[in-house]
């Protein structure tokens, strides 16, 4: 049987499968949940150090369906802003969760305004409580952007090494960097931060999107009070944008870990994550679908995967189909190169077909 467990920027996790940031990390009670049902990490959701001005509103979810079977969720659009409980709270909720569960991997999602006493003083009284690493949330789409925070710091490299350096500055855990994928070139806030001393990147937050128009009332959806902004968009439906940009940033970033995530709702969808260079996996909107508890198939599929390739431990599975990723004029000489062999190929066989027919011949003569 396939060993799950994977050691990553010095940290031991029982199995790859991290509940990302976001409502399925949204209080102590559900994050000592989620560790007694056997996940192997969770990212609490994002916290700053005031949460007064941050006001979540009801509703702030829409669906994209399949119109030939609305049970079926494609994407999921959130419009929901970082955590809104106290930070002295959340201290004593981290704290009390790391020590009931010690062997799991407790992450904490921080986010702050473009100051440096407050990033430092975030890092130090969060990682007191005794988490195993720090997320840096430089990357939700809609969260408070009028304050310079989440994807308006995320989109801009500089930025991110700025506030990366802060942390590093003083944090005694590992660091990852969260990116955004509403970005041109994922690979410029990835490098930025690598640069600046980030062990991991995680990738990729949600993508801004408008989820639809509610032809009834004509207002844009989720609706609250008939307005709304646009929001995250998760699920399988994002996964193939997921994938490109998870693989975009292992590739520029080799020696950080890569913590990938967009879409996966399986240990198959997992699988072609950690193929393209993530070493672990976070899920969000599948565990809002599917709940906690898919964990069990989640790590019983993964482990017969491994089995099936006859590879006994996750390394033999991260990054191996990074190599595979060229070209386009790699693309077209491989094509040529394969045509000219083939029609070597057929030639040789043509004339060996001529050799066996004419001393068939003569034998026959004879």
């Amino acid at each position: 049987m396939a060993d799950i467990s994977i050691e990553v920027d010095g940290i031991r996790f029982v199995n790859p499968f991290i509940l990302a940031s976001g409502p399925p990390g949204t209080n102590g009670k559900v994050i000592q949940r989620s560790f007694e049902l056997g996940w192997g990490g969770i990212v609490c959701k994002t916290i700053s150090l005031d949460h007064s001005q941050v006001h979540n509103t009801v509703p702030r979810y829409a669906k994209l369906t399949d119109p030939d079977d609305r049970k079926k969720v494609l994407g999921f659009q959130n419009i929901e802003l970082i955590s809104d409980r106290p930070f002295d709270i959340w201290l004593e909720e981290l704290t009390a969760a790391k020590k009931a569960y010690p062997d799991r991997v407790l992450i904490a999602s921080i986010m702050e305004e473009l100051e440096e006493d407050k990033w430092i003083e975030i890092t130090e009284r969060t990682q007191a409580t005794g988490i195993d690493a720090l997320e840096l949330n430089l990357s939700c789409p809609h969260g408070l952007p009028e304050r310079q925070m989440g994807a308006a710091m995320g989109q801009d490299p500089k930025i991110v090494a700025q506030v990366t350096g802060w942390v590093k500055s003083v944090s005694k855990v590992p660091v990852w960097a969260k990116m955004t994928p509403n970005i041109t070139d994922i690979t410029l806030p990835a490098k930025a931060a690598a640069s600046a001393g980030a062990e991991g990147i995680s990738a990729i937050n949600t993508i801004l999107c408008v989820m639809g128009i509610n032809l009834d009332t004509m207002r844009p959806m989720p609706t609250v009070e008939g307005y709304t902004v646009p929001g995250g968009f998760s699920g399988q439906a994002v996964r193939p944008l997921a994938l490109r940009q998870v693989m975009e940033c292992a590739r520029a970033c080799p020696e950080q870990s890569i913590s990938g995530m967009g879409g996966i709702e399986n240990a198959l969808d997992a699988v072609q994550f950690m193929a393209l260079g993530a070493s672990t996996v976070q899920i969000c909107t599948g565990a809002m679908l599917q709940g906690y508890e898919m964990i069990d198939k989640l790590c019983a599929d993964l482990s017969d995967f491994l089995d099936s390739k006859n590879m006994a431990s996750l390394q033999e599975l991260i990054g191996v189909s990074l190599p595979y990723f060229t070209t386009h004029h790699d693309l077209v000489d491989r094509q040529r190169q394969a045509k000219r062999e083939k029609a070597g190929q057929a030639g040789r066989d043509s004339m060996w077909k001529g050799d066996i027919k004419s001393e068939t011949e003569g034998l026959i003569t004879d």
